[in-house]
């Protein structure tokens, strides 16, 4: 008999929106994966669970789910702030653990978890999950056969006017860059590899903000600028914040000795890519009709949890 995967979920806020009825599409045609609990610290949104997705064990104590010996999977969606602990939380007690970006508030405990990780008998994936997606492959594919020759330029950009619900975003540990601009690093480090150093530029832009009709001070930083260094003179610049209105160009773009290629969409939402190559003279337009989901991770860990193969992300 296929194992079936239970799972936790820690958070019922907008995320578990589109994680949960991921989750529930993936079980057919045949059913690989079952929520055993849900968790959130807000009990008005058990009602929400049990209408909108028929699930009915729910508790406001996310000890609840990291202690039952019966979960294998962790799904953790709650604010960022918390990331870290709970994930630490979890795979000490020995469990799979899909978490939201980003994993950790601080770069001296997501290095710890990353350890932890090594000898946990859990697995560990972090969002974003981009390099899952078909048009960030065939872009890698494009990359390493060297279709635009060497790189020494690139540049990511995403950004909007901010969200006006969940307070969380403008409180220390929130801000555009944890929100926004991770798809960006995420993307241009698994096509580059590792960044070797980073500057930033990156501040308070806009001091108060109007959030689930209240006024509320900003203090988490909403506008930043990031210069990646990749060693050998290759650099990516990333722009994020919650001070743009509307952009036109795209979200990733790479230039290469022989050519450009630039992402169509965004990081989260691909849908193909632009290549350049000098040799052509023209811009060539490969499209991705997948319409691939940016929770596609899920589906990834379950397999990875099914099989006891070691996720391609961590």
């Amino acid at each position: 008999m296929e194992k079936i995967v239970r799972i936790g979920i820690i958070g019922c806020g907008s995320v578990s929106r589109v994680y949960i009825p991921h989750i529930q599409r993936l079980n057919y045609p045949r059913p690989i994966s079952e929520i055993v609990r849900v968790c959130d610290v807000d009990p008005a949104r058990a009602d929400v669970v049990r209408e909108q997705y028929g699930l009915t064990d729910f508790t406001t104590d996310y000890q609840q789910i990291i202690g039952d010996a019966s979960i294998d999977l962790v799904v953790i969606l709650a604010p960022m702030q918390v990331h870290g602990r709970i994930t630490r939380e979890a795979l000490e007690a020995g469990k799979h653990v899909l978490v939201e970006k980003p994993m950790s508030m601080d770069l001296e405990e997501a290095a710890g978890l990353v350890e932890l990780a090594k000898t946990s008998p859990g697995f560990l994936l972090c969002a974003p999950h981009v390099i899952l997606s078909p048009t960030y492959q065939a872009m890698w594919r494009r990359i390493h056969q060297g279709d635009i020759g060497e790189i020494y330029s690139a540049r990511g950009f995403y950004g909007w006017t901010g969200p006006n619900w969940g307070e969380w975003y403008y409180r220390p540990g929130g801000g555009s860059m944890f929100d926004l601009g991770v798809y960006n690093v995420t993307s241009l480090t698994g096509l580059l590899g590792p960044a070797r150093r980073v500057t930033a530029l990156s501040g308070v832009a806009i001091p108060e903000r109007e959030v689930n009709g209240k006024t509320v001070q900003v203090e988490s930083h909403d506008n930043a600028h990031l210069l990646l260094d990749f060693g050998q003179t290759r650099y990516a610049v990333v722009t994020t914040g919650f001070t743009i209105q509307r952009y036109r160009n795209c979200g990733l773009e790479l230039y290469g000795t022989d050519g450009t290629i630039q992402m169509l969409g965004e990081d989260w939402a691909p849908k193909g890519y632009e290549l350049w190559r000098n040799e052509v003279g023209a811009w060539q337009v490969v499209e991705d009709g997948s319409h691939w989901p940016w929770s596609d991770g899920i589906r990834h860990m379950i397999e990875s949890v099914r099989t006891g193969t070691k996720p391609l992300i961590t």
